[in-house]
C-alpha cells in the first residue's frame, strides 16, 4: 500500500533528525527476517538506547539532501531493504546491536554506517566497529589498568606487614 505524501514528509523529517542527532547510524540488509524478528531487533536496540527505523532508501537520500553535513554523502551503498539503526549516544552501539543480532540471524548483513561528520563508513569499517568494545568494558579496562599498580603497592605492604606478624607468632611460640 502506498503511504501519502504528507506521510512521506514526515517520515523525511523524523529520519533527517534522526541522523543529524546520531553519533553513529548503520545500515543493515535485513531481508529474510520475519516480523518476529524485526521485533526482536527493537527490543534488544531499545536495551541499548539504539533506534531502529525501516525506511525506503529514496526518502533516506531526501532526507541526506536536507542535511548539511550529509548532503554530499556518498549513497551508492544504499541498496535494497535496508534496516537503520541510530544511536545520539553511543558511536559504536548501532554496529554492536545489529551485529550482535546477526549472530543468530544470518539474514541480517551489516552493509552501510554514518558518523557525525557524515562520512561514510563501508561495510568492512562498521564490521570492524562492531567488534570493538563497548564504552562500558573500554572503561572498566581504562580502571583496572589505573588501579593495578596500587593494588601491588598494597599487596607488598601488606606482606611485609604479613611476614612481621608471622616471625612474632613464631618467636611467640618458641617461649
Amino acid at each position: 500500500m502506498a503511504i501519502t505524501r504528507n506521510k512521506k514528509n514526515t517520515l523525511v523529517a523524523e529520519l533527517a533528525e534522526l541522523f543529524a542527532g546520531a553519533k553513529g547510524s548503520v545500515g543493515a540488509a535485513y531481508t529474510g527476517l520475519s516480523v518476529a524478528d524485526m521485533q526482536q531487533l527493537r527490543a534488544a536496540a531499545r536495551t541499548e538506547d539504539v533506534t531502529i527505523k525501516v525506511a525506503k532508501n529514496r526518502l533516506v537520500r531526501v532526507a541526506f539532501a536536507s542535511d548539511s553535513k550529509l548532503k554530499n554523502a556518498d549513497t551508492s551503498l544504499l541498496t535494497g531493504q535496508l534496516v537503520y539503526a541510530f544511536s545520539s549516544t553511543d558511536e559504536v552501539a548501532p554496529a554492536q546491536v545489529l551485529a550482535k543480532f546477526a549472530k543468530s540471524h544470518p539474514a541480517l548483513k551489516l552493509i552501510v554506517g554514518f558518523d557525525n561528520t557524515g562520512s561514510v563508513l563501508d561495510t568492512a569499517t562498521v564490521t570492524a566497529l562492531a567488534a570493538l568494545p563497548t564504552k562500558n568494558q573500554l572503561q572498566g579496562q581504562l580502571v583496572s589498568v589505573l588501579a593495578a599498580p596500587l593494588s601491588g603497592f598494597l599487596s607488598v605492604a601488606n606482606g611485609t606487614q604479613r611476614g612481621f606478624a608471622q616471625v612474632l607468632s613464631q618467636h611467640a611460640e618458641s617461649i
